[in-house]
Formats: structure tokens, C-alpha cells, sequence
């Protein structure tokens, strides 16, 4: 049988740590603060990559590459972006190893190999590929540019968390220009809207839409758009990101065009994406004590077939009559493993199939051959039934659709009993500490309250809602004037 994992009540991140190692989705690598994503894990980032990717193409975007070595003096160019990302550089200095003379088969970096100038591994790549739309931007017939690059990127990071926060990750990076602000400022908002209909879609995770305030605002931007979604524990995780660059690229790296009058302006850009991290949101999203529970629309297997039988006779019809059911379930487009091994036994199958999140076992066996039937179990409700063999196909796309929507109202009645309205700071810090999750609060909109907040609590500003209705008040902390309410939690 499968190793129980520890009570998400008990210590929700040693469950967490526990849960990505023992249903195969990734496991610490040789390099500290690296992963390596095992094939179960990187199915589904491909799935979720196959959807944004093409939810990117019917909005014009295409795909291309860029190095992932920077120039020092690129990355230098745009000062709050270097700024922004200095102490998370890995930074390449030589470029050969020599065989070390006073220890055999050792080797140590070449000194006469030292780089004229230094290549900052990416951690984003505005520098580079602005750099580049230089070379390729002239005249207004040639915008918009509209180019996504799925790539990995290295941050240095200091604490590391299998998917949450690596070293290196995964992700995509949608790098726009624009010839008017307007455009610009709508791309910027397309796309955190293709990322919220994503996440909800199809990671049946509900979010919320909103800006960062000036001091979490990406190094760089005038503006980030962010979506914010509430994990089980009670804390948030930003699920993805879309920035208004303005103008400050094209003054970094003085990038303009001809007008249609033929006056000379500079170029307007937006910057967006997501990553890896999605992976630990949708674990944290929906999973329980038992292992993973996955939305059908991202599970590498929706459907998993286990035989069971008693002697070599029974074996052979069984498992004829669970392939049979294997293509007629597949003919209905749903993923389908079938597990006929005789090295492991039934029980062993479903605790297995069951820590992997696949959404719904089926369990044939002699008696279902008699019967004409099947068991079908539901994995987010831990629900079992017979059902007619006739009708199974019917009734597991139902069921698939069924789980998906579950999962997602689950989530949001969780999400939605977690958003407490706040008016003072001791019961900020008392929802915060009993209770977690949102704390609607009123902020004065100064960086020094935001950072006040943070030391005493722990707790950031998440976002600031678009919200037409916002209604002024006092700040939490201060007493002051606030515009509107924003959302206050601990997070990722």
C-alpha cells in the first residue's frame, strides 16, 4: 500500500512537501533550490501549457525564443528592473574549466578564460528582448509585436519550495509593443484576463482580479495587474501576472518609431506571465489528506481501470472486457490508463491511483462480468456506485463535468468564507491569526503603512480590487483617509 501522508491539519507544509514527492510529480535535485519534474508532474504542466498556449495564439500572440544569457549592461539599462532583481542573479564570469595541476581529475575554472563582460542568467528577459525590437521596430507598420517565449528562468533564491519557489523554474513571458498607450494598457488587461479565465476554466481555482500597490509593483513597470487565489491553509499565491510597462523600456533602450505623420515616438510595452508555481496552487487548491485531487481537465489520466480477479481464467475475461471498455471510453476523448499488472495488487492500485488525484477508478471484476456492471469511484468525494456498462460512458463524461464544476465551487465557497471585512487593527490581527485568509481593510495608500503592516503581522497587500463601487473609509492602522478597501493576507 501506499506511505500515508501527514494530516494537512497536523503540519500543512511537510503534507505539501510529502504529497509532490509521493505522487510523482517532482523531487529535489543535486543543484540546491532545483527540482526535477517527473514525468506525472510535467503531464500536467503540459496540459496547462497546451491551453495557454493556445489561448495566447487566438489572441495574437506567437511564439519565439531568446538567449538566456544577458549582457551585464543590458540588464543594467532599465535601473528599477536591475534594481528590482540584482540579489537574485546568478551571474557567469569564465567561460572554460582546466584539468587543476595539484589534483588529479579535478577541475577549476580557467583564469585566462575571464568574459570581457559578465552574462547575467535570465531571471526575466524585458532587457534582452527589448534590446532586440530595437533591431526590428522602425516604423508603425511594424507594431504591435506580440511575442510569447515559454523558457526557464534562474532567481537565486534563498529558501526553496518544490514548485512554489525554485532556484529555476519554468514559465512563459509574453513580451508586447505597442504604438499607443491605449493599445498597450488593453493588452495588459486581455491578458490577465486570458490567465483568470484559465485558472478558473481549467485549474477550477476561483480568483481575484486587482493591481499591485507602487511597492509590489514589477521592478520596471508603471503597473501590475495580478490574479490572487486562497490556498487551503489560508494563505494567498499570486497565480499570475500582467504588467503596463509605459514607456520605460523604450527610454532604457531607445526603441521608437515613424508615425503615420512621420513623427518619431517611442514605443509602448506590456510584459506578463505565469509558471510553475500553478503546479503548487492547483495542489494546494484541492487536494486532501488522502493525496492529490486533480480537475479532470488537467489530470494526465481522468480514467483509471484496475481488474481485478482471482485466477488466470478470470484474468484473460476481465482484462478483454476492461480493454473493450478502455476504447469506447477513449473513442469519447477521455484519458484513460488501464492497469493490468500482476506485479501489484488491487488495493495497492487504488490507494496509488488515489494519492495520484485521478479523478474516477473503475474496478471490474468476475462478478461485474455477470452482472453487466462496473464500480465507479469519484475521487474528490471518495463516492462509490455500480453502473451499468451500457450507460458508462454517459455517465463518465457526466461525472468528469460534474468533478470539474465541484471542484470549483468548492474552492470559491472556501475562498468566499475566508474574505473578512476588518475596521481596526486588533481585530485585523485577531482574523488574521484565528481565522486567515482575505482581510478586506481600508490602507491610507502610504508605502510606510504598507511596510508598518508587514513587520507587525506579516501580512501583505495581496491586491488592490477593481472595484467601480469602492467606498472611502480609515485606514486600519493609521486613521487616515483611504480611497477603498484592499485585500491584506499571508502568502507564498
Amino acid at each position: 500500500m501506499a506511505r500515508s501522508l501527514t494530516k494537512r491539519a497536523q503540519d500543512y507544509s511537510k503534507w505539501y512537501n510529502e504529497l509532490v514527492v509521493k505522487a510523482d510529480l517532482a523531487e529535489n535535485s543535486s543543484v540546491r533550490g532545483c527540482m526535477v519534474i517527473k514525468p506525472y508532474g510535467y503531464s500536467i504542466w503540459e496540459k496547462m501549457q497546451a491551453e495557454l498556449d493556445k489561448k495566447f495564439k487566438q489572441t495574437g500572440h506567437e511564439n519565439a525564443y531568446f538567449p538566456l544569457f544577458v549582457p551585464k549592461s543590458l540588464f543594467e539599462a532599465e535601473e528599477k528592473n536591475a534594481e528590482g532583481f540584482a540579489k537574485e542573479c546568478a551571474v557567469v564570469t569564465h567561460y572554460r574549466l582546466q584539468t587543476d595541476p595539484e589534483k588529479a581529475g579535478k577541475l577549476q575554472v580557467d583564469p585566462n578564460s575571464r568574459l570581457e563582460e559578465e552574462l547575467i542568467v535570465r531571471p526575466t528577459s524585458e532587457a534582452v528582448i527589448w534590446h532586440t525590437y530595437k533591431k526590428w521596430i522602425e516604423s508603425y507598420r511594424d507594431l504591435p509585436i506580440k511575442i510569447n517565449q515559454w523558457a526557464n528562468v534562474v532567481r537565486w533564491e534563498m529558501r526553496t519550495r518544490l514548485f512554489l519557489r525554485t532556484a529555476e523554474f519554468l514559465w512563459q513571458e509574453g513580451h508586447t509593443a505597442h504604438a499607443t498607450r491605449d493599445e498597450a494598457l488593453e493588452e495588459t488587461k486581455q491578458m490577465i484576463n486570458v490567465y483568470a479565465r484559465f485558472v478558473e476554466d481549467f485549474m477550477a481555482i476561483p480568483v481575484i482580479k486587482g493591481t499591485k500597490t507602487a511597492g509590489e509593483t514589477f521592478a520596471g513597470a508603471v503597473t501590475t495587474y495580478c490574479i490572487e487565489a486562497l490556498m487551503q491553509d489560508g494563505k494567498a499565491l499570486q497565480a499570475g501576472t500582467s504588467h503596463f510597462l509605459g514607456q520605460n523600456f523604450a527610454d532604457a533602450f531607445d526603441v521608437k518609431f515613424t508615425t503615420k505623420e512621420g513623427k518619431l515616438e517611442k514605443v509602448w510595452a506590456t510584459s506578463w506571465g505565469v509558471s510553475t508555481r500553478l503546479m503548487g496552487a492547483l495542489i494546494m487548491t484541492h487536494s486532501d489528506d488522502n493525496g492529490l485531487v486533480l480537475p479532470p481537465k488537467l489530470a494526465p489520466h481522468q480514467v483509471v481501470i484496475v481488474p481485478i480477479y482471482r485466477s488466470d481464467e478470470q484474468q484473460e475475461e476481465v482484462v478483454k472486457k476492461a480493454k473493450s471498455i478502455k476504447e469506447q471510453l477513449e473513442s469519447a476523448d477521455i484519458r484513460v490508463k488501464l492497469d493490468d499488472r500482476d506485479t501489484h495488487k488491487p488495493g495497492w492500485k487504488f490507494a496509488q491511483y488515489e494519492l495520484k488525484g485521478v479523478p474516477l477508478r473503475i474496478a471490474i471484476g468476475p462478478k461485474d462480468l455477470e452482472n453487466d456492471t462496473v464500480e465507479l469511484a469519484r475521487r474528490d468525494t471518495l463516492s462509490k456506485e455500480f453502473v451499468g456498462q451500457k450507460e458508462l460512458v454517459k455517465v463518465v463524461v457526466d461525472k468528469l463535468e460534474d468533478i470539474q464544476k465541484t471542484l470549483f465551487q468548492k474552492a470559491g465557497q472556501y475562498r468566499d468564507e475566508h474574505i473578512t471585512e476588518v475596521d481596526n487593527f486588533e481585530q485585523f490581527k485577531e482574523v488574521l491569526e484565528q481565522k486567515g485568509g482575505f482581510l478586506s481593510a481600508h490602507w491610507d495608500g502610504t508605502q510606510a503603512t504598507e511596510d508598518k503592516i508587514k513587520e507587525l503581522t506579516k501580512a501583505t497587500i495581496r491586491l488592490i480590487p477593481i472595484d467601480e463601487n469602492a467606498k472611502p473609509g480609515e485606514c486600519v492602522l493609521t486613521g487616515k483617509p483611504s480611497k477603498q478597501r484592499v485585500l491584506f493576507a499571508k502568502a507564498y
